[in-house]
């Protein structure tokens, strides 16, 4: 399940500079057709991120780590660029989004990690 820190997302927020974020997500599937439901997730969640000016960059599967303390290997991880924080904020509290898309999400992932992140130059 996907758990927002308060503290840290409304900080988050309340840093908001305009600038693009890109939200690094770590994935851990459920080993009961995770990956599976994962890619249904997507199906949905796609043009639902879409209306919001953001973009799914890029997701790719892991492979074993190289260099990495037991357990912090991840099954794929998804780069997701949004115009702004707000868009983002958005996004997550629409009602498609949290009705539809969340959902699904939680039902494919045993774990996660969501890591905003900004241009070094921003």
């Amino acid at each position: 399940m996907l758990t927002l820190i308060e503290d840290a997302f409304e900080r988050f927020l309340n840093d908001d500079d305009g600038q693009p974020v890109v939200m690094l997500n770590l994935l851990r599937f459920q080993e009961d057709g995770g990956r599976e439901r994962y890619a249904q997730y997507l199906a949905v969640a796609t043009p639902i991120v879409a209306r919001f000016g953001a973009e799914i960059v890029y997701v790719g599967n892991g492979l074993p780590a190289l260099s990495a303390e037991p357990g912090q290997a991840w099954d794929a991880v998804a780069l997701v660029r949004y115009p702004n924080r707000r868009a983002f904020a958005d996004m997550a509290m629409d009602a498609d989004y949290r009705d539809k898309a969340a959902p699904m999400r939680e039902a494919a992932l045993a774990e996660a990690v969501l890591q905003p992140l900004r241009t070094a130059s921003s």
